[in-house]
């Protein structure tokens, strides 16, 4: 294996890695949307956390070491086919299925494939240093801990007379799991997590904003099935998610993205630089990333009453649950935005605090309005708040984008020169 560099960026092997994470978020969010109540929504958000603590593995082994150099293509294939089967068995995750393999048993063993064999890496490669070899065998023990919670989860409830009873332990014993892999990696993480290259750990989760909003215009086209009758109602509610889609990339990548990644080379201090990188990308890319889900679960549902035949032209009423994950979702996403410039740069943007405020107060009012109808003012809420934030930069938008426009000019440069010696 070979460590990485300070410049390093995402290579294609790591592309690779993230396709399963398409299927894993379009997968997820279709069995989800099929039966949505409050339950199966906590479970839906339990098993994102858990796809999500996983995918940071990827992310900081690439950022450690040379993902398509020596061994870690073999190690990158075996752990994409655990995800993939992994993502396969999460319909019986929670329940096994009569005619299946022990969904909670293959969950869980498929779970516990893919986190030690990204921690197997960091023990190799750390071998020769006793002190950090002793502190992985501890963090191998939080995996440990989270797969026999997991296991427990599927198989004690289903022995439990009283199923209201049983559904509430399984949902306390995984949030326990999760508990566990998150706490341990908070904590220990402090002394083993190492942001070596600024520009592939911006990078990494930059591109996996950008694989959850295609989940989401992936969800709006394929609708509740595969295809969709072209009428006026369906045209509309595709023109208007579109629209969002562009608002919330436009949100992340116009300007926040270079601005994170900057401050992340601008922290120079190693444990002001895990800060940022655990708080402002671990932490805080993960209610973004479910915020744009949710979203796709609202939008796919409405897309269904769009071409029912037995609902209104313009669909039935929003209704304050669907209102809230619709709504809800885009506001998370908001706020999880306004956070992250928080952190980069210490700095409030109110049109965002004010556009999540009005997004939350919108709820109940659109309720009783058709769902198309409610779509047009998440558009336009969407849309306005956003573009004031855009105007009112003040020419501070202009210099981040310059920054990073003279960065990309000068190693395009410094390539090109390179490429003239060498080739």
């Amino acid at each position: 294996m070979r460590r990485s560099a300070p410049g390093s960026r995402t290579t294609r092997l790591e592309l690779f890695y993230d396709l399963v994470f398409v299927f894993a978020f379009l997968s997820v969010t279709t069995l989800t949307a099929s039966v949505l109540t409050p339950v199966n929504l906590y479970r839906f958000l339990l098993v994102l956390a858990l796809l999500w603590w996983s995918w940071t593995g990827f992310a900081r082994m690439g950022n450690a070491f040379r993902a398509d150099q020596g061994m870690l293509p073999l190690v990158g294939v075996v752990t994409v086919a655990a995800t993939f089967l992994l993502v396969l068995s999460t319909p019986s995750a929670f329940a096994n299925r009569e005619g299946w393999l022990a969904g909670p048993l293959v969950f869980a063993g498929c779970y516990f494939v893919i986190r030690t064999a990204q921690l197997t890496v960091f023990a190799w490669a750390d071998r020769a240093d006793p002190a950090r070899r002793r502190g992985l065998r501890i963090r191998f023990l939080a995996p440990t801990a989270a797969t026999v919670l997991l296991v427990v989860a599927g198989t004690l409830p289903g022995r439990l007379p009283q199923e209201r009873f049983a559904v509430g332990l399984q949902l306390g014993l995984w949030t326990l799991a999760l508990l566990v892999e998150y706490l341990a990696g908070t904590i220990l993480g402090q002394q083993w997590w190492v942001v070596l290259s600024a520009g592939h750990w911006a990078e990494r989760h930059a591109l996996i904003v950008l694989v959850a909003l295609g989940e989401s215009l992936i969800a709006l086209g394929l609708g509740p099935k595969r295809g969709l009758p072209l009428t006026g109602p369906v045209a509309v509610a595709a023109l208007l998610g579109v629209v969002i889609v562009a608002t919330l990339w436009w949100a992340y990548f116009d300007t926040l993205a270079f601005a994170l990644e900057q401050a992340l080379h601008q922290a120079r201090d190693p444990a002001a630089r895990l800060r940022l990188a655990r708080t402002a990308y671990t932490f805080l890319h993960l209610p973004m990333v479910g915020g744009i889900i949710l979203f796709a679960l609202g939008l796919k549902d409405l897309l269904a009453e769009a071409t029912s035949s037995s609902t209104p032209e313009w669909g039935p009423p929003l209704g304050v649950f669907w209102g809230g994950i619709l709504f809800g979702g885009v506001g998370l996403y908001l706020l999880s935005i306004a956070a992250c410039w928080w952190l980069a740069e210490r700095r409030v943007r109110p049109p965002l605090l004010v556009t999540v405020l009005l997004l939350v107060a919108a709820v109940p009012a659109v309720a009783p309005l058709h769902e198309l109808h409610a779509l047009v003012v998440l558009a336009v809420l969407t849309a306005a708040g956003v573009a004031w934030e855009t105007r009112g930069e003040n020419g501070h938008r202009r210099r981040i984008r310059q920054l990073a426009l003279e960065e990309q000019i000068a190693a395009e440069a410094e390539q090109s020169h390179w490429r003239q010696q060498h080739l």
